[in-house]
């Protein structure tokens, strides 16, 4: 039978999922933490939250804080979400990029990696032959060994125009039936690596365009501005940040136009 997480125990959880990833938890999640921790509970046998929270306070960072993080962290992604924004990116950045200049792209909230492996699609295809680079990160190294296997549920697979379906994604049979594999020529091309988006950022070099889609909904103001200043110093001149739709970002003098609806260019 799952626990009931009382006030108290919520309020740890807030406190440490902010203090650890820079995600702020309104009261309205307290059913979805504790749905989502409850899990924990079960395997540990325990009968409070505060029993849980002890053991996440008490572990390596990569013991049962991230186990706990991953289960905090993991949002809801598919593959081409927000169409216009590869509408977009093809129509006005893809289709005028110089001839064999390489592109490099960080998607910064790549989760189970639907949206770098839709990315990866649009610019094999529109880039034939230049060299393109494409990075995806997340704080969650569970959603990340999902991104790197590029195996997915077919029923997740709504979005992807039937052409790339065709040609870059693999259908599978038998003991594979349901399944979806992303072509290996792409999988080979992408790349993956766990990054805390709170913390000083690794040494990244920089990027033409970076995606840092519906995860500033989760951070407050202060968090939110730190952020996306870290991410807009990897952006090179002229480069492109993408953002949710139901995120702004404008209140910020960080040298961008916005150039089309959740769309910036750096200065």
């Amino acid at each position: 039978m799952d626990c009931d997480i009382n006030d108290t125990e919520f309020a740890l959880f807030q406190s440490f999922i902010f203090d650890h990833a820079g995600i702020s938890l309104s009261s309205r999640k307290k059913t979805l933490v504790s749905s989502r921790l409850n899990k924990r509970l079960r395997h540990y046998n325990l009968s409070s939250f505060q029993q849980y929270y002890d053991i996440v306070m008490s572990s390596p960072a990569d013991g049962e804080r991230q186990v706990a993080t991953d289960l905090l962290t993991t949002n809801e992604t598919y593959f081409f979400r927000e169409p216009k924004h590869f509408d977009f990116l093809k129509d006005q950045v893809l289709q005028s990029w110089p001839r064999g200049k390489p592109m490099k792209i960080w998607s910064a909230a790549s989760s189970t990696g639907e949206e770098v492996y839709s990315l990866s699609m649009l610019l094999d295809d529109q880039l034939n032959s230049s060299r393109w680079d494409i990075f995806g990160s997340d704080i969650s190294h569970r959603v990340l060994e999902t991104a790197s296997r590029g195996l997915y549920q077919q029923l997740r697979i709504e979005g992807i125009p039937q052409a790339y379906l065709k040609k870059y994604c693999l259908k599978g049979t038998g003991e594979h039936e349901g399944l979806l594999l992303i072509a290996n020529e792409l999988r080979q091309r992408v790349r993956f690596a766990q990054i805390n988006l709170q913390r000083p950022l690794p040494n990244l070099g920089s990027f033409d365009v970076i995606f840092l889609r519906n995860v500033l909904i989760y951070f407050n103001d202060e968090t939110k501005k730190i952020v996306i200043k870290k991410i807009v110093d990897k952006l090179r001149p002229g480069g492109y940040l993408f953002i949710g739709h139901s995120e702004s970002i404008r209140s910020f003098q960080l040298g961008l136009n916005l150039v089309t609806p959740a769309v910036y260019q750096k200065l």
